[in-house]
């Protein structure tokens, strides 16, 4: 497993998690100069991006995630985490990492978060 999700499972509306990424060796050598971020897939419905830090640490967030969700990047570490909070039921879904060069896309085995009192 290239990038190894962790993290995830039950929590409660209106609750917080954080979600880590670590990558493997194989990818020290690229993790500083590549877009790492978090995408995330619900029961019939397609991959839709959730937040995504450049290697400038400039940070994207889909719509439905800003004001609540924090990214972060440790190119030291290779890791790359996302915390969301006041979480909301149709924040469940399978969130899968990612790490994307000019050539390649890498992903993670994706970690179930589910958001349920």
């Amino acid at each position: 497993v290239q990038l190894q999700a962790s993290g995830g499972g039950l929590a409660q509306p209106g609750g917080s998690l954080t979600l880590s990424c670590a990558a493997s060796e194989i990818l020290f050598r690229i993790f500083r100069l590549s877009a790492v971020g978090w995408y995330r897939q619900a029961p019939g419905k397609f991959r839709e991006l959730v937040a995504e830090i450049k290697p400038t640490f400039r940070t994207d967030y889909a719509d439905f995630v800003k004001g609540r969700a924090t990214i972060s990047r440790d190119n030291a570490e290779n890791t790359v985490s996302l915390h969301i909070n006041s979480l909301k039921p149709e924040d469940t879904a399978v969130y899968y990492c990612s790490l994307k060069t000019a050539r390649d896309d890498y992903w993670g085995q994706g970690t179930q978060v589910t958001v349920s009192s």
